[in-house]
């Protein structure tokens, strides 16, 4: 079993629940079916929730991989850690303000970061066996 991953899929599992209980909520307050009925605060929980569905994903995937792949642990929890700490600065961010902030920020940043050294990871576990 992926222990390192599993944790991150755990945690992030429930970063994308309370998302989309949130815009549950919004949806029962504002008797919104579809869409986000021109609500400003329904539409920005809904943007959060699909941005956190955008990110967690491949990144959950990289991680797999890299720790199928016999990554270092701590590569691996740096990686889930900022995956986990950037939905959550993002989604803390985007609730305050529709604007720039600095948990919008670092929250997107972190999501890249991750991706990118995971990416770089699993290249450079790769490219001695190709041929």
């Amino acid at each position: 079993m992926l222990e390192i991953t599993s944790l991150y899929a755990a945690l992030s599992a429930l970063i994308l629940l309370v998302l989309a209980l949130r815009v549950v909520q919004q949806r029962w307050a504002t008797r919104t079916g579809i869409g986000d009925g021109g609500d400003k605060i329904l539409a920005r929980r809904i943007r959060i929730h699909a941005n956190a569905m955008e990110n967690i994903p491949i990144v959950l995937i990289l991680l797999g991989l890299a720790e199928m792949g016999g990554a270092a642990a701590w590569l691996l929890h740096a990686c889930g850690a900022a995956l986990v700490i950037g939905r959550l600065t993002h989604a803390y961010g985007m609730t305050r303000t529709a604007g720039s902030s600095w948990g919008r920020a670092t929250g997107m940043l972190t999501a890249w970061l991750a991706t990118l050294v995971l990416s770089i990871q699993l290249l450079l576990s790769a490219l001695p066996h190709l041929q």
